[in-house]
């Protein structure tokens, strides 16, 4: 194939697929069984391609092919090619062949497609559940969704081997408007890509960094933190709780090239899986948007955590923001490593044991800066939220507080970040950084630049209104022109009377 598939040619076919499922099974469900056929459909064609060019080069010599398909990316067994399930999609057990296919495919690549305990990535999704309708209906859909996904226009072939920029952002686009159509539960699995350019660039790495996200849903921050580095030279870090999530994040490492990337299925909190014999690892950067004031996350255990993460308080059963910032802190390394986080406002301003952690954070002169983001900018919930900077490296005992609350682009269901948006706030903290803003006002009601007295004045309390002034005068009213307006008003009512009521008389009334 000549032509380079581009990444319209794949949402085109990948939406017409999903027309296959809208109305049977939710949007957070369907996502899997599409994304996975996209995935299956990917490696299977590069299969071929490759193949067929060994066989080219070895004069149609089959055993020499094969032997040279050993050490190609992915070994895809012939009953788990897409055209095998193809040829065979008018069988009675499709679903089953479908299962059948994946796990042979998992089989043949355990290093790639496997959890370091041996589960597999599609070990939570099944082409031959109930989910999918009564059985002709549940074939007949699949028969289908093979039929869509043998388009033309979605041939890939070894051009795309170098170029994995097409398939993964396609699969990264498609991740993003699959969570535009499954509401609250969006937030469990991405995070807007907005966002994620932003706290990429606020936390950027350096060549050689290595980069974890502890909460990486499909891993769509993790993968703009490790392209902010601007080559190649950079090891991706993840740990996700949810199993489906978990498979999204391992197929869109692999469709992006990153077959190094380390991403583990766990909970970071009661069982963090990314460690260096014993103890944890340590990373160069860590971010992560986790999910907001989570319940039950485990408080009873961590008095007694191995890891000493939750030494400067143990944060409330039913508020787990300061958990995950405890846990980012702790794997950062010492002297260099940078933090950036996602947290409700909450998390700036609450007392208790929250308020303890936070001045403690404070006194170790880590938090860097605190930055507020417009309202409605996450799925499945309309809040503001804030990011968090904290460096273990930081040059100055200031920090740098931003109200960007009121810099972005209205949407009609859900408002976004535009690039000025995003440029305006990395300067200004790039700027803060490089040691160019001294204390005080540094923007009126954008940025301000707080010393240690200060924040200890207000009682270690991070909320951003007592440190940005975002009051607005209320514009003065002119009595005079304004009464002489109501009187201009009253005479034309007036008029309208009259005139009314000669048309009255004029109808007999």
């Amino acid at each position: 194939m000549n032509n380079k598939i581009s990444r319209e040619d794949i949402n085109s076919v990948v939406w017409k697929a999903c027309d296959t499922f809208r109305g049977v099974i939710d949007p957070n469900q369907y996502k899997d069984y599409i994304l996975t056929m996209l995935f299956l459909k990917y490696v299977s064609d590069v299969h071929k391609s490759k193949k067929a060019e060994y066989l080219t080069r070895y004069d149609g010599d089959e055993e020499r092919a094969m032997r040279a398909m050993r050490h190609e990316r992915f070994i895809v067994p012939e009953n788990s090619t897409f055209d095998y399930l193809f040829e065979h999609r008018n069988e009675s057990n499709i679903g089953e062949l479908i299962d059948i296919a994946l796990a042979d495919l998992e089989i043949a690549n355990r290093t790639k497609l496997n959890s370091e305990d041996g589960a597999g990535i599609f070990r939570n999704i099944s082409f031959n559940s109930s989910n999918l309708g009564e059985e002709n209906e549940k074939n007949n859909r699949l028969r289908q969704l093979l039929i869509d996904f043998s388009d033309e226009r979605l041939q890939f072939d070894e051009s795309h081997l170098d170029d994995n920029d097409v398939i993964g952002d396609a699969y990264m686009f498609l991740i993003e408007h699959f969570a535009s159509d499954a509401g609250k539960k969006a937030g469990e699995f991405f995070t807007p890509k907005e966002v994620s350019t932003l706290l990429a660039k606020l936390t950027k790495s350096k060549p050689g960094a290595r980069i974890c996200d502890p909460a990486c849903g499909s891993g769509s921050l993790l993968i703009k933190a490790g392209r902010e580095v601007g080559n190649g030279d950079f090891a991706l870090y993840g740990q996700e709780l949810n199993g489906s999530t978990w498979a999204l994040a391992m197929m869109n490492m692999l469709l992006h090239g990153f077959d190094s990337a380390t991403i583990r299925w766990g909970d970071t909190l009661r069982n963090p899986k990314l460690k260096d014999g014993d103890a944890l690892m340590k990373f160069d950067t860590v971010v992560a948007n986790p999910p907001f004031s989570l319940d039950k996350w485990g408080a009873d255990e961590a008095e007694n955590d191995r890891y000493k993460r939750f030494w400067r308080g143990i944060p409330p059963k039913s508020k787990g923001d300061w958990a995950f910032i405890s846990h980012m802190i702790e794997v950062a390394y010492e002297g260099q490593g940078k933090v950036g986080v996602v947290v409700p406002h909450g998390v700036l301003f609450r007392g208790a044991s929250e308020g303890r952690i936070r001045r403690q954070t404070i006194d170790e002169n880590l938090v860097e800066a605190v930055i507020g983001l417009p309202a409605n900018l996450f799925f499945g919930t309309g809040i503001p939220a804030a990011i968090l900077i904290f460096n273990k490296g930081k040059k100055t005992e200031n920090v740098l507080f931003i109200d960007a609350s009121r810099e972005f682009e209205n949407g009609k269901n859900q408002n976004r970040l535009r690039e000025c948006d995003i440029n305006h706030i990395v300067s200004t903290y790039e700027q803060f950084v490089a040691g160019e803003l001294k204390s005080g006002v540094v923007e009126e009601k954008y940025a301000y630049v707080a010393t240690p007295e200060e924040i200890a004045e207000n009682d270690y309390n991070l909320n951003i209104p007592r440190y940005v002034d975002t009051f607005e005068e209320e514009a003065e009213i002119d009595i005079v022109a304004l009464e002489a307006e109501l009187n201009t008003l009253e005479k034309e009512l007036a008029k309208v009377h009259s005139q009314m009521e000669g048309y009255l008389k004029e109808l007999g009334f």
